[in-house]
């Protein structure tokens, strides 16, 4: 074991998650975090893993799999899991926190840990020690400088734009048929296509321009949009026809149900290599997540929909995960020679949620410690939750990567009984016995 610390830059969930897990091995951290000293203008503390947007961490029972993930972290000893299940407060099924006893614990966990020596200052380049970058969506501009001209300024994004997706299964067929605009396309349908009639139409429109949106996270008050990225709220205030003459737009999609094009089409493409996921096109969106539930169900194809993922629009920091990373979250497109001691964590990344980030500072710290020991690297089972958003992270398009949270899309699928259609939970279940038995067997091998 090399005798000098290895430096996490970021006190968030990815980062006091890596230290801890580094920590708990023996390791000797010296971690970065530049508040109080520096704010940003998300954070209203100085504390480790404070959270900034909503207290809740998502659901915690394995019949989801965001339950699962939590499960998985609890079987690593996650710090960040710990300092939850500590601090909950009711939420019915999900695991919500009171935020200030949240950070306040993981603080008092990190700053008590005689491995751990947390300096409060900023980190304006990429440390030459063995290092975890884990600065998070809102990371220093200098060190985002550097990060962009290590892992190639095509890979590293500032704003995010996201449109939501859908589960394949979820989508109803007999509202909806797999068609391409004039009949182009390798597949010959490579698109799902959710035709609305005018009635249905207006009724989107109306929900649509009224339907509560989401605090900017771009911390502008008057927020400015690229036009070629207009959130679709947006669009159905600028007229009633702007939707049908953008993303909306029903020419050389006729429907085979009635050989005549609908009043307005809302396509779905495909998201992953499997199938599993849709994405709903030209659906970038800043309305609140429940609000997005209520009015996307209003397409007749998805009023049935289960939601992988909801759409985002906000500055953020994240890489083009499978262009820009080796694998096993080290930057792959450096100028220098591939560093085999730095590691990215967190969302930048390029996962989504509180506890996929903290679960990437958990891979993070694994992956040094391997490196420190001289051992091979650990190789995640792809059944489980983790090693899916590695999977994701991966094997994802880079011409159409979008960060990710976790979802039973990404999973490799299981067998079921021919004939047999299973409800969400009862699915997720069967993915998480799988899942915790291989990460137990994993576990056993490498810990």
């Amino acid at each position: 074991m090399k005798s000098h610390p290895v430096v996490i830059v970021g006190g968030g969930l990815a980062g006091s998650e890596a230290a801890w897990q580094l920590a708990s091995r023996g390791v000797k951290v010296r971690l970065f975090e530049m508040r109080p000293a520096k704010g940003t203008p998300a954070h209203s503390t100085g504390d480790m893993a404070e959270l900034v947007c909503s207290n809740s961490l998502g659901a915690d029972s394995t019949s989801s799999p965001a339950g699962i993930l939590k499960q998985e972290l609890r079987m690593l000893g996650s710090l960040v899991i710990r300092c939850a299940d500590g601090s909950r407060v009711p939420a019915g099924k999900a695991l919500a926190v009171d935020r200030r006893i949240f950070s306040s614990l993981v603080s008092a966990e990190i700053e008590g840990n005689r491995n751990i020596e947390v300096v409060r200052a900023e980190v304006t380049e990429v440390p030459p020690l063995p290092a975890i970058i884990a600065a998070g969506p809102l990371m220093s501009g200098k060190i985002a400088a550097e990060l962009r001209e290590m892992v190639g300024i095509d890979y590293l994004s500032f704003f995010d734009a996201v449109a939501p997706t859908v589960l394949t299964e979820s989508i109803d067929m007999s509202k909806a048929y797999a068609a391409d605009r004039y009949g182009n396309g390798l597949g010959g349908g490579d698109y799902i296509n959710c035709p609305m009639d005018r009635e249905r139409y207006d009724a989107f429109c109306d929900a649509l321009a009224t339907a509560e949106r989401a605090l900017s996270h771009g911390f502008d008050a008057r927020p400015r949009y690229f036009e070629g990225c207009l959130p679709i709220e947006v669009m159905a205030e600028r007229g009633r026809d702007t939707m049908r003459f953008g993303p909306l737009r029903p020419v050389g999609l006729p429907d085979p149900a009635t050989g005549r094009e609908p009043y307005a089409v809302v396509q779905l493409r495909r998201d992953d290599a499997e199938g599993a996921l849709y994405n709903l096109v030209g659906f970038q969106t800043n309305l609140k997540w429940p609000e997005q539930d209520r009015v996307f169900r209003l397409i007749p194809a998805l009023a049935g929909a289960e939601f992988a993922r909801r759409g985002v629009m906000h500055r953020n920091s994240f890489v083009c995960a499978p262009a820009a990373l080796d694998g096993f979250l080290r930057p792959a497109r450096n100028r220098m020679a591939l560093r085999r001691d730095l590691f990215l964590a967190g969302q930048i990344t390029g996962v989504e949620g509180y506890v996929e980030s903290a679960a990437m500072g958990a891979v993070a710290a694994i992956y040094m410690s391997a490196v420190l020991k001289g051992m091979e690297m650990p190789s995640f089972p792809a059944s489980t939750a983790i090693g899916s958003l590695l999977r994701y992270l991966r094997d994802a398009e880079p011409s159409t990567f979008q960060p990710m949270n976790v979802n039973l899309g990404i999973f490799p699928k299981m067998e079921l009984p021919k004939g047999r259609k299973l409800a969400k939970p009862e699915r997720s279940r069967m993915y998480a016995e799988r899942a915790l038995l291989d990460m137990e067997n994993f576990l056993s091998r490498f810990e």
